[in-house]
């Protein structure tokens, strides 16, 4: 329909979201647990009126979808705009409501100015999720500046007073910290131009009291792969809102005469049970409408990479006999890491040159390629396509086409120089030399697309700042890259977790999650990136005896079982490897491929931290099965340990116990865990009375399935 309505209501069984369309801007009014039918917006709307206070506005400026200048809005403007008159103050005023099912467009226009804004909403049809998006048109005839404007700017229910924001830094990525909702603003910028490892552009909005498994939160994600802002503030009057958008660089974005400009899209979730249930919604969501391949129609393959292994110490028979000692293991796709091009000996050089190196590969790639999967294995393939090394015949020709700022030097950062995207000989360059090598190689199905430094001096070939157009040629690249070469999968890689985000992932297949292997901080790595991603797009490997990181040793058994939950991989030189340790990771890809349909498809339960270990576990969505971990990170301070309480079965089944992992439990005397087998038990008392854990050395994983009876 196309008219103005005084309220929108999207809905489904999960979630209920309401507009109030009264004023001159819409605004959300409602965002929660699904109302029935006999809850109407006119009585939201009747509750929902403020009264004039002392020395106040007499009608507040609303907290509107794009609050503005123009609506006498006093804290961050959701648009930044300026022109040759008086742009910078626009006010807009509604003038369409298109709605379709569960999705709908506001149209507003300030002809004055000669400005249209469009912001478009959309709930998912089975999950809490709706998906935010703003648009700006210049409708005018002289250009405008466009210094920012907001996906969507949110109101928080008066309940939730807390957040729970996502910080870290290069292999310590998506660490967890909690904050009170405070008189002013919470504010990250990032402009590394990647999403970063430091700032994810996330939170969730939580009320006090809630955990993992109890209490309402709200998810918000803004879907960016560069720069980005966020802030969620508390005003002086009391009310609170978040507010998501890509942060541009001054003259970044100019529209003229008839040109837009749209947000990076915000996704927002809403969970009633802890935020465990939140998590749950945005899985779902992925699986749903993102990804290209579920567990079903397509299983994870366990990976093994040659990072770690090799690192550039490339040679087509040494790589033979990797491929021949990880195949047993029960590996099904093989990658081989940077090192594999012309020139590329170290980190100094060769970015830019994608040709096989014939002084490593006289014979070209068919050789270890035919070798690879005669023994059965997928072959997948490394580049870094954004990057140039100023040693490298390709930066030599073409200086000009690094991004970069006139008279500054550029920053040194891994030796090498960011390719400018925007420049569409650089684009047709770099599908040309990836397209020949796949097409060369046709038995290649996998790359890992890397992307190892910040971006410094973002300046493009017509000397403007280059981020929005870099991001949007890359994915244009990717998708033509895909486009040609049907079935090719690609991983999104950044120096691990740098660029993990649902702006790249619907172009991708699946995220590094971290450089870091070490296992203990892989487990807050994961869970981390677990609030908002499945396990499926998490890359997981069982790194060296000796983290090269951290420098931790840690046993097989631990590591094995951390990189089970994930997409499960190896990356470690496999000649190493004791006969324990063989058979340890043999047991362990059995196990992952065993159970990889319900990490990969079933709901995740994670249970609150006490800081001494981590505990989550996966059900099936129809409650048959499920998988549990429980990973001691520290000794317990008493002489037991706590009891585990398992989550997300059925009260009314009966289930079996199977401890699954590891094979042989060290105990210091046995406990009732050796006797479970083959005894029976309700989820009731699974869920509500929980289960003894042995005493266990820390750094000990244990894995139990359940399988209803």
């Amino acid at each position: 329909m196309s008219s103005i309505t005084p309220f929108v209501r999207l809905s489904n069984e999960k979630t209920t979201l309401i507009f109030d369309c009264q004023g001159r801007m819409p605004r959300v009014i409602y965002y929660g647990a699904a109302l029935s039918e006999s809850t109407t917006p006119q009585m939201m709307s009747v509750l929902n009126t403020r009264q004039e206070a002392k020395c106040a506005p007499v009608i507040e400026p609303p907290i509107t979808l794009v609050p503005t200048h123009g609506e006498g809005w006093t804290a961050q403007p959701g648009l930044e705009v300026s022109g040759d008159a008086d742009q910078w103050s626009a006010g807009f005023t509604l003038v369409e409501v298109n709605q379709t099912n569960n999705a709908v467009a506001f149209v507003a226009e300030d002809t004055h100015r000669g400005m249209r804004l469009i912001t478009s909403v959309a709930l998912d049809e089975n999950t809490s999720v709706a998906q935010y998006s703003s648009r700006i048109e210049n409708i005018g005839s002289t250009a405008i500046n466009l210094g920012y404007l907001n996906a969507a700017c949110l109101p928080l229910p008066t309940t939730v007073t807390k957040l729970k924001t996502f910080e870290g830094r290069w292999s310590a990525e998506f660490q967890t910290k909690d904050h009170d909702l405070f008189f002013g603003s919470y504010v990250r910028e990032n402009r590394r131009g990647k999403t970063s490892h430091d700032t994810f552009p996330g939170l969730i909005a939580f009320s006090p009291g809630t955990g993992e498994l109890q209490g309402e939160c709200y998810g918000y994600h803004l879907g960016a792969s560069a720069n980005h802002r966020l802030r969620a503030e508390l005003m002086a009057d009391g009310r609170s809102y978040v507010q998501f958008g890509e942060l541009l660089f001054p003259g970044e974005v100019v529209l003229s005469a008839g040109e837009s400009y749209t947000s990076p899209v915000l996704y927002t979730g809403f969970g009633d049970t802890g935020f465990s249930s939140l998590s749950q919604q945005f899985h779902q969501f992925i699986r749903a409408n993102i990804l290209k391949h579920d567990a079903q129609s397509k299983p994870r393959p366990v990976h093994y990479n040659t990072w770690e292994g090799i690192y550039f110490d490339h040679n087509e028979e040494t790589l033979k006999a990797l491929a021949d000692k990880v195949a047993p293991l029960g590996i099904e796709r093989f990658v081989l890491d940077d090192g594999w091009f012309k020139g590329r000996r170290n980190d100094k050089a060769g970015l830019g040159d994608w040709f096989v190196d014939e002084a490593i590969y006289p014979h070209g790639l068919d050789g270890l390629i035919d070798h690879v999967t005669g023994l059965g294995m997928e072959f997948g393939i490394w580049f870094e396509p954004e990057m140039v090394n100023p040693d490298s015949d390709l930066y030599r020709a073409h200086p000009d086409w690094a991004l970069q700022t006139q008279n500054n030097p550029h920053v040194p950062f891994r030796n090498q120089y960011v390719l400018d995207l925007t420049n569409p000989e650089v684009v047709d360059y770099l599908f040309n030399v990836i397209n020949d090598v796949l097409s060369t190689y046709p038995k290649i199905s996998y790359i890992k697309w890397d992307m190892n430094r910040d971006v410094n001096h973002p300046g493009n070939h017509a000397g403007k700042p280059a981020m929005h157009g870099q991001m949007a040629a890359l994915y244009s690249l990717i998708d033509r890259v895909k486009a040609s070469h049907p079935g090719i999968e690609i991983e999104s890689c950044c120096s691990g977790g740098g660029r993990v985000d649902l702006g790249i992932l619907p172009h991708t297949d699946r995220f590094w999650t971290s450089d870091s292997n070490d296992a203990l901080d892989r487990l807050y790595i994961q869970r981390g990136c677990s609030y908002f991603f499945p396990s499926e797009v998490m890359g997981a490997h069982v790194g060296p005896r000796d983290c090269h990181i951290t420098g931790r040793n840690l046993p097989i058994e631990i590591r094995a079982a951390v990189a089970m939950f994930g997409h499960m991989g190896i990356e470690m030189d496999p000649r190493e490897l004791t006969d324990h340790e063989q058979r340890v990771l043999t047991d362990a890809i059995s196990l992952y491929k065993k159970y990889r349909h319900i990490t990969h498809s079933g709901n995740l339960y994670r249970m609150d931290d006490d800081g001494m270990n981590v505990k989550f576990g996966y059900v099936s969505t129809d409650k048959q099965e499920g998988i549990f971990a429980y990973n001691s990170v520290i000794e317990t301070v008493r002489t037991t340990p706590n009891r585990f309480y398992f989550a997300g079965l059925d009260a009314d089944k009966q289930y079996t116990i199977e401890r699954v992992w590891p094979g042989k439990l060290k105990e210091y005397t046995p406990s009732i865990l050796q006797q479970t087998e083959g005894q029976i038990f309700s989820g009731e008392v699974l869920m509500k009375y929980g289960m003894q854990l042995p005493v266990l050395f820390p750094q000990t994983a244990l894995i139990y399935a359940v399988k209803a009876v």
